[in-house]
């Protein structure tokens, strides 16, 4: 198959891109596939009312089929025919949050197929701010199922390119609106219960999720594993994800990013620290840089590629390895926005390890750390001692 890669201006689309557009909405509307930017990550669309189209969307990803999609609509009014019923809670989300980086987990109306469900009882429903998307799911008429565009397993794509790397001969289209804003995928939240529960942390934090909604509780997945025999709820929550070629290990101890300001050469360290946080940072203290020079040092006397992932106020500690920062420790949304960019890179440069420092696990910290942890597989090093 040959896969047509258009690009298309996010702002100021001109008619030649919104012929391309209808074309897409053509092939959507035919049973093919499509890979489009949203604000969070791209996604792969098929119409997610066709259960064959959304087949070859489990397919084209290698996505294993109890794994649920997430259905895309342009407009609230487009809901309705989805779902059996929307919860207060959820109106009062979906007016704070809608259009944006929020999924909201409904019980399924009965045009909705247990392909696009993964066999469950329940719909995830969704409707993106950004602008190609929604134009691209009005002009098809069709809620579109999308998960991110990628085979699965890997990092999510947050550029065109890296959909062409996974999807290239597999798909119809691939719409190329640039990078995308926010770099990891929408909150989820499932509003089938009394209280909400949250699935997958995202942009929409979960402090801004009980400034709305008051009471949010959070499903024992978003930080552990979820067991072999349980059907997941919603995208993420099962299988491994995110994840890079290498074996990735998270290093962790908390401490105070000060601490680490032993010599001249990190005292801008604890500077740069000291005007975000009062001198804290979870998770680039000392100890995390030590082991992570330790292990890096290790590695590489055994012939192995390194890869260390930090951020700007870190860098310059790690005089080994392949080393790359995500962005700004003071600045979580440099950190969401360039994550698994820089993943992705370390599988283009061929490392077979990479060490990651941690990061706080508040805001949109949450989410970061969400993705992080399960890109690693859950291999966790906490002051020097794997768990």
């Amino acid at each position: 198959m040959d896969t047509k890669v258009v690009v298309i201006d996010r702002e100021k689309p001109e008619a030649a891109d919104i012929a391309l557009l209808n074309e897409a909405a053509q092939v959507l509307q035919s049973g093919g596939l499509v890979a489009f930017p949203t604000e969070t990550v791209y996604g792969l669309g098929a119409n997610g009312l066709d259960d064959e189209a959304a087949r070859k969307i489990y397919a084209a990803k290698g996505r294993p089929s109890d794994n649920p999609l997430i259905l895309h609509i342009s407009a609230v009014e487009e809901l309705t025919p989805l779902v059996r019923a929307v919860p207060e809670t959820a109106r009062k989300l979906m007016d704070a949050f809608w259009p944006g980086p929020l999924t909201m987990i409904f019980e399924k109306s009965g045009i909705v197929p247990d392909s696009t469900t993964g066999g469950l009882d329940t719909v995830a429903v969704r409707m993106p701010s950004d602008p190609i998307a929604s134009r691209l799911i009005a002009l098809a008429g069709i809620p579109v199922a999308a998960p991110s565009a990628n085979l699965s397993g890997r990092p999510s794509p947050t550029t065109a390119q890296h959909v062409v790397e996974d999807m290239s001969g597999r798909i119809e289209m691939i719409l190329d609106g640039g990078p995308v804003g926010i770099g990891v995928e929408s909150t989820i939240v499932d509003v089938t219960g009394p209280v909400p529960m949250l699935l997958r942390p995202g942009a929409v934090t979960m402090e801004m999720l009980r400034d709305v909604a008051g009471e949010v509780s959070v499903d024992p997945a978003v930080a552990g594993p979820v067991a072999a025999d349980v059907k997941p709820k919603a995208p993420g929550m099962k299988y491994r994800h995110y994840a890079p070629k290498a074996e990735l290990v998270l290093v962790e101890d908390g401490g105070d990013i000060g601490e680490a300001a032993g010599t001249d050469g990190v005292r801008r360290i604890e500077k740069a620290a000291e005007k975000a946080d009062g001198g804290h940072a979870s998770g680039a203290g000392r100890a995390v840089i030590d082991t992570i020079n330790r292990l890096t040092e290790e590695r590489l006397a055994e012939g192995h590629r390194v890869g260390i992932l930090c951020t700007d106020e870190t860098k310059a500690c790690y005089p080994a390895g392949i080393v790359r920062s995500v962005g700004l420790r003071t600045s979580q949304e440099t950190i969401a926005r360039s994550l698994f960019a820089v993943l992705r890179e370390f599988d283009s440069l061929g490392v077979d390890y990479i060490y990651s420092e941690s990061f706080a696990r508040d805001h949109l910290g949450q989410a970061i750390m969400n993705r992080l942890t399960k890109a690693a597989g859950y291999r966790v090093i906490r002051c020097g001692e794997e768990r």
